[in-house]
């Protein structure tokens, strides 16, 4: 008999990737001193070019930043990078510049966690086995959430998504573990802290089967906007006792149809073909 466990873990789900992190910045420049000087990514040179909003990649990821006011995830972005020396190096020259903003690094015991100027927490990740092939990427999103939420939100993307979804515990923690692709996942992170009230910052993800969420978000009225562009969006995730959701993250979820689906992303720091 085959291990069952073996084969099971070589299911994705009908989430297939994240694409993006979208939260607004103040400022275009600083944000260019942040995550082009100082983390070391690329601005797309072909889409969004203007000054008042900046696509970033990150491997086969981006960070959307439109101007505005800014926008802080309660949580942690994790981030794959070549070279986390090259990094550190990186983040000396640029501190100057971001003197006077909430920019702060620090070097952590294999990971460097790094505070954009406006509160945004990152944790720089090399290369490892943990990232399987992954050397510059967006491996996860953790979220903060309330105490007794890990349940209500794993349930809800097996139920809405088709997507493995679990709670793992640990003495440390609680948490909800979303797999939305190769390497990928989403975290909700249960904590006695106070969350901020949710600002509006978004990602977006691909689905292989679209038309089955979208019937069962409409089913539930639970959708911000409707079909556009091989796209829908929504916020409220899951659903309490009292009706208020579970917790609120808007999703821009793309069909397969959608343009940006598998578009080649210009990376710096990304090895040059053999």
């Amino acid at each position: 008999m085959a291990d069952a466990n073996g084969y099971q873990q070589e299911d994705l789900g009908n989430i297939i990737s994240m694409e993006h992190v979208n939260v607004r910045v103040p400022d275009q420049g600083t944000a260019i001193l942040f995550y082009v000087v100082g983390l070391g990514l690329t601005r797309d040179p072909y889409q969004v070019v203007g000054v008042d909003n900046m696509w970033i990649n990150v491997g086969s990821q981006q960070f959307h930043l439109p101007t505005g006011p800014a926008q802080v995830i309660p949580g942690c972005i994790g981030l794959v990078l070549p070279d986390l020396k090259e990094l550190k190096q990186r983040l000396e020259r640029v501190a100057p510049r971001l003197q006077g903003t909430q920019f702060a690094w620090a070097d952590a015991k294999g990971t460097v966690e790094v505070t954009c100027p406006w509160g945004n927490r990152f944790s720089c990740h090399g290369p490892s086995r943990r990232f399987g092939e992954m050397t510059l990427g967006m491996p996860y999103v953790e979220f903060l959430t309330p105490p007794g939420a890990a349940g209500g939100i794993a349930r809800f993307y097996r139920e809405v998504f088709g997507t493995p979804a679990a709670v793992r515990k640990s003495s440390q923690s609680t948490a909800a573990q979303v797999e939305v692709g190769k390497e990928q996942r989403l975290l909700f992170r249960e904590t006695a802290e106070t969350i901020p009230v949710y600002d509006g910052h978004h990602i977006a993800v691909y689905v292989a089967n679209f038309s089955g969420p979208f019937q069962r978000l409409e089913r539930r009225g639970k959708l911000t906007e409707g079909l556009r562009n091989h796209q829908f969006r929504f916020q409220d995730i899951g659903e309490a006792q009292n009706g208020a959701p579970v917790f609120q993250l808007e999703h821009e979820v793309r069909s397969l149809r959608h343009p940006g689906f598998h578009r080649a992303l210009v990376n710096r720091m990304a090895p040059l073909p053999t």
